[in-house]
């Protein structure tokens, strides 16, 4: 069935061309009062914006003014000056400072009745913040100058268009009261339906959300297309989030291991050197490499390799705790990021407990298996360094120190650690 067809049994819908011929003409009241409350709007704010560039450039003209007096420090002058220039522009107030911040003159415009009620409040919202102007001698400040506007004027104007424009809404009101109605169940209701959803998917990327019929054929034929479109949506929606996690995660990971990469665990062992820092703790870091991995490679093959990689990997994530973190940093480099140690000599037992785990040999592709023995380097924040790259390097030289003595041991960074501390 076509979506724009009557429904059977409910009768034919009448058409929305219909229901404007009957109520065009309160649409139109309705739209002229819009308009013209719209473009009352804009006028105000054009106006208060003329206002306050009024209000910059008469501060820039009364600054240029008092440059003599002001580099003299004469206050009677500066005064008498100000006073002239200011009494016959739109200023409430205004002061002059030197350059110490000192009031070296102000004025204030005396004599006018204190605005009360409405008047008050309007004033309020018209007036306008005060307009600070630099005081230049030859390129040089020599004060400062302090500008309060007067929306009295403005408000004067205002009030004489909104006399105005209430007696064009009095002359509205009584055939829109009645046609609104109508509009309310007829156009207003599912246009409003239409923008609460179209909001709710917007703002909360709420695609499960739909418009119910419309008792007007074109309404109605327009809910269900903007349904069809949202279900296009929330399809295409869930593919996105889908792929996103998985670069997400591709980002974040190395492809081979399922571990975090270079860039992840950089980022991870910056945040914990500030929390151990903030927190007066400890951090520990085991750069790890392979003593023999070139030596499988060639005699086994590349997949026999990434098969001792992986392994390597899952052997190392098994001998930590959850909360800590590792990573394969390049080739057949591994990283831990111990956080929250009690003390230094914890991240020992972490390093011994990872050489217990790799001296079960592992099983290849092929039946048969290797020793992949790795040579640990180990580094303690605050001990070793100060920075999570010092931190990462100290751990990494103390690497090549145990591959240097026999490989398949520990060695801690400078000042050596042992068990005993």
């Amino acid at each position: 069935m076509s979506a724009r067809e009557p429904v059977p049994g409910n009768g034919a819908r009448p058409t929305l061309y219909n229901v404007l011929r009957r109520i065009h003409l309160g649409v139109a009241l309705i739209a002229v009062c819009t308009a013209g409350l719209s473009l009352t709007a804009i006028g105000v704010t054009a106006l208060r914006v003329y206002a306050e560039h009024n209000a910059r450039l008469l501060a820039r003209s009364i600054a240029y003014t008092l440059e003599a007096p002001v580099v003299f420090r004469d206050q009677a002058a500066t005064t008498e000056m100000l006073a002239a220039i200011a009494a016959s522009e739109d200023i409430a107030a205004a002061t002059v400072y030197d350059l110490d911040h000192h009031v070296l003159a102000e004025w204030q415009r005396a004599g006018q009745t204190p605005l009360t009620g409405l008047r008050h409040a309007l004033g309020e919202w018209l007036a306008m913040d005060a307009v600070e102007q630099p005081i230049l001698h030859q390129t040089q400040q020599v004060g400062m100058l302090r500008v309060s506007g007067d929306p009295r004027n403005l408000l004067h104007f205002l009030l004489q268009g909104a006399l105005g424009l209430l007696g064009c809404l009095l002359l509205t009101a009584v055939g829109a009261h009645y046609l609104a109605s109508r509009l309310l169940v007829q156009i207003v209701e599912p246009l409003r339906n239409l923008m609460r959803v179209a909001h709710a998917v917007r703002s909360q990327r709420d695609f499960a959300q739909r418009t119910p019929p419309a008792c007007i054929a074109e309404l109605n034929a327009l809910s269900e297309d903007f349904n069809g479109l949202l279900d296009e949506l929330q399809t295409w929606q869930n593919q996105l989030q889908h792929e996103n996690r998985s670069l997400a995660h591709r980002a974040n990971h190395d492809a081979l291991t399922g571990l975090l990469n270079r860039a992840a665990f950089v980022e991870a062992l910056e945040y914990a050197v500030r929390h151990a820092a903030a927190n007066d703790e400890h951090a520990a870091v085991l750069y790890l490499d392979s003593d023999d991995f070139k030596h499988i490679n060639d005699r086994h093959g590349h997949a026999a390799g990434d098969a001792v990689l992986v392994a390597v990997g899952q052997r190392i994530r098994a001998s930590l705790r959850a909360s800590d973190t590792v990573a394969r940093i390049g080739g057949d480099e591994f990283a831990v990021l111990v956080a929250a140690l009690r003390a230094p000599r914890d991240a020992i037992h972490v390093a011994e407990h990872i050489l217990q785990a790799m001296a079960v040999p592992i099983d290849l592709p092929d039946g048969n298996t290797v020793q992949a023995s790795l040579s640990i380097g180990v580094a303690v924040f605050p001990v070793h360094a100060q920075g999570s790259q010092a931190l990462l390097h100290a751990a990494d030289a103390a690497m090549y120190g145990a591959k240097r003595h026999s490989g398949g041991i520990w060695q801690s960074a400078e000042p050596r650690l042992d068990v005993t501390q």
